[in-house]
């Protein structure tokens, strides 16, 4: 049994970075997996509610901007992982616990940890648990945007695209901008 770790949203201007971690269950239909960021917007959001509905176990950690700020990008990556392992629906104790990219987080368990770069694209649980965490950050930064619609939220997710950064020059930071990842902008 493999709990797949995996996270999203390093790269943005803003909101929080979402980490999903998932045990798969016996007979899970891999074939709808996929890295995240390799299927499209509606194949996701499909895959989300089957993860949801039939994986053994998942989770989800937040941390938001004003710890990113503090802690700094990498270690929010992993205590976002960390929170979703402490977040899963139903206790599980995998054989191993895989995480996408080079470290694992700093969870205090016997089970063991892979970090396996590209995992996203070799590991099932590892894909699952990449398409809960970017369907689930998505869905939040569009939800932001409803409330403060100048950035275009809704559009890019926060990524650091011309038209956000124009929309940071100029209307400086809003309250989910990493005040670390915008300062070179105003």
């Amino acid at each position: 049994m493999i709990c797949g770790m995996d996270e999203v949203g390093r790269g943005p201007l803003a909101g929080p970075v979402v980490a999903g971690a998932v045990v798969l269950s016996p007979g899970f239909p891999v074939e709808i997996l996929a890295d995240s960021k390799k299927l499209s917007e509606k194949k996701r959001n499909s895959a989300y509610e089957v993860i949801v509905q039939k994986a053994l176990s998942w989770g989800t950690g937040w941390v938001w901007p004003e710890e990113i700020d503090q802690i700094n990008i990498l270690q929010a990556s992993l205590l976002a992982m960390k929170r979703a392992w402490l977040s899963m629906t139903v206790p599980v104790k995998p054989d191993i616990i895989m995480v996408d990219g080079l470290y694992t987080p700093p969870i205090e368990t016997d089970i063991p940890m892979q970090a396996i770069v590209k995992g996203d694209d070799k590991v099932h649980e590892i894909m699952a648990a990449s398409i809960l965490a970017k369907v689930l950050r998505d869905r939040w930064m569009v939800d932001y945007s409803k409330q403060d619609d100048r950035y275009g939220f809704e559009k890019h997710k926060g990524y650091p695209t011309k038209a956000h950064r124009e929309a940071v020059i100029k209307y400086g930071m809003c309250p989910i901008h990493r005040r670390s990842f915008c300062s070179s902008l105003v």
